[in-house]
């Protein structure tokens, strides 16, 4: 599985390195439908990938006696590439 050219480039247009701030808060962050359609997974597959990963930023809105919970996540460039990674068995 070939990673797409889009989480190629690992935030070098950007001009940010990893080590020179930790976690660049400029870099590029993929929501889970737009993962979803570069890695040909299902929503959910995402979801369940990226859930417990540290360094995924989650928005959660508490669950009222209306209104659902609800939980978005933000999937850092480097965090994505670590996941494929792994899933490849390369890390």
């Amino acid at each position: 599985m070939e990673l797409p050219h889009e989480l190629q480039n690992n935030s070098t247009n950007q001009g940010f390195h990893e080590g020179t701030a930790g976690v660049s808060a400029l870099e590029r962050h993929y929501t889970v439908a737009e993962l979803s359609k570069l890695w040909f997974f299902s929503e959910n597959t995402i979801r369940r990938l990226f859930t417990k990963e540290p360094g995924v930023i989650k928005i959660a809105r508490q669950e009222t006696r209306i209104k659902r919970g609800y939980t978005s996540l933000r999937i850092p460039e480097r965090i994505a590439q670590r996941v494929h990674r792994r899933m490849q068995g390369i890390a």
